[in-house]
């Protein structure tokens, strides 16, 4: 007789773990299953938590080479041990997922280990690295099985020379040139580790500018200062094949000035994301995909064309964020208990590791103006700032947009120091629907960056201090 739970949860990641544990919580007998055996997902596996941890050591090494002297600290020699630093992410990441396991067990949440396939509204078979198999019953099935590095037909990976994300974060030894196919945040974020550790990086880039879909003022500054640090830029540039000749990657494309051949050591394909539903089950019991993007079709209380199964994270519409999977995980079970859940999608954040970060929350200025919204902007220059010039990190700034008639924020666009830290302030302001008065009126300690968030709002009615 097969076993039963309340909730059965195909996947691991942020928002199939988090969903678990808050069903928990709220009663619900819960199962998870994952077949990498470390729960956690790409994100804490292979992809926030292990990048975040290399941008940081990246970071180190390049601020002890180039920097500490202005602070009168001397170092003598700076030599780059990547086998330590390789071992410390994965150290980072090992400690990580141990603790979400130990948050299963004080949850009670049940973890099988294997891929799971739905066979039924209410029961998924289970298949472990034995091919040996078990099939539990579900009252609900909630599918969050994140997603996986799209390729490019014409360049595919072959896990050594091209790579994915997941490749280029343990590479045995510096590339002495790394090709970037993609100028989105995962394809920057990488090169800037590899950058800063010895590589030369060229980044081949399809659209006419970076991070297409972020603020352009910001996403221009980003462009500079990277330029500035010696990452390379080729746009409106397509690749069309690549082919090895001995041990260098020789990759084709067409500019628009006409063929152009790059060759390189490594090749980190990095042109998005794709929902991860391969061989679930999910169209064979009713679960209804898109036909464009594969993604599956929700409502807006997660549930599919069958009724007793949902979806939540990367693998339904909406950015493929870790932080927006956690909020709909905790969403979805609280609906399924009976409670409110919600999400609000216009205070989602979004964050650029690079050096300086970018984030930004709520509408950019082309969308406001696409929308035909009347607004005002304030700017404040991190220059200005006294604990920036303290750091010695003054490069970037921070943008307030606000509805001229409600003075209500629209929009907040960060790019320099810990703007991911920053961020978290404008998210809370428009969360509860406040203005730029709010926060121009919010006492800020000093000296600290976040004043030249009060700064910026002040700046939207023209009566910035320092500026």
């Amino acid at each position: 007789m097969a076993e039963r739970f309340d909730l059965v949860v195909i996947g691991g990641g942020p928002g199939g773990y988090v969903a678990a544990i808050r069903a928990a919580q709220l009663g619900k007998s819960v199962a998870v299953i994952d077949k990498r055996g470390p729960l956690g997902g790409t994100c804490l596996n292979v992809g926030c938590i292990p990048s975040k941890a290399m941008l940081d050591s990246s970071e180190h090494y390049h601020y002890a080479k180039e920097k500490l002297a202005l602070h009168g600290v001397g170092v003598g020699k700076v030599t780059l041990d990547l086998k330590t630093m390789l071992a410390r992410k994965d150290a980072v990441v090992t400690s990580l997922t141990t603790g979400i396991g130990g948050l299963m067990k004080k949850n009670k949440v049940a973890v099988f280990v294997g891929t799971g396939k739905v066979t039924s509204a209410t029961s998924v078979e289970i298949t472990d690295s034995k091919d040996l198999k078990t099939v539990v019953d579900a009252g609900h099935i909630l599918i969050a099985t994140g997603s996986v590095p799209s390729g490019l037909p014409v360049l595919p990976f072959d896990g050594k020379s091209v790579v994915s994300s997941t490749e280029a974060l343990c590479f045995d030894k510096v590339p002495a040139h790394l090709i970037v196919v993609g100028g989105g945040y995962i394809g920057l974020e990488l090169g800037s580790v590899w950058k800063r550790l010895g590589a030369k990086v060229t980044v081949v880039e399809f659209l006419d500018r970076l991070v297409p879909f972020a603020d352009h003022e910001c996403g221009d500054f980003l462009k500079k200062s990277l330029q500035q640090q010696g990452l390379e830029f080729h746009f409106e540039t397509k690749v069309t094949g690549g082919k090895l000749v001995k041990d260098k990657v020789v990759v084709t494309a067409e500019s628009k000035t006409g063929p152009v051949t790059f060759e390189g050591d490594k090749v980190l394909v990095s042109v998005g994301r794709r929902a991860f539903t391969d061989g679930l089950g999910l169209t064979e019991v009713g679960v209804v995909l898109a036909e464009r993007t594969g993604k599956v079709q929700v409502d807006k209380h997660f549930r599919t064309a069958v009724p007793t199964i949902s979806a939540i994270g990367d693998v339904i519409d909406g950015p493929m964020l870790a932080h927006k999977a956690e909020e709909e995980g905790v969403a979805f079970a609280e609906i399924l208990a009976g409670k409110p859940g919600h999400v609000n999608y216009d205070t989602i954040p979004s964050v650029i590791y690079t050096w300086p970060e970018m984030s930004a929350v709520g509408l950019t200025e082309e969308q406001a103006k696409n929308r035909g919204l009347e607004y005002r902007t304030g700017k404040f220059l991190f220059k200005a700032n006294g604990r920036a010039r303290a750091m010695d990190e003054t490069e970037g700034f921070v943008k307030v947009m606000a509805d001229t008639k409600t003075d209500k924020v629209l929009g907040v666009h960060i790019i320099g120091p810990r703007a991911s830290d920053m961020i978290a302030e404008a998210v809370a302001v428009m969360e509860f629907g406040g203005s730029a008065e709010d926060i121009a009126r919010t006492c800020h300690a000093h000296p600290t960056l976040s004043e030249s968030l009060k700064e910026a709002a002040m700046a939207v009615d023209k009566r910035a201090i320092h500026s």
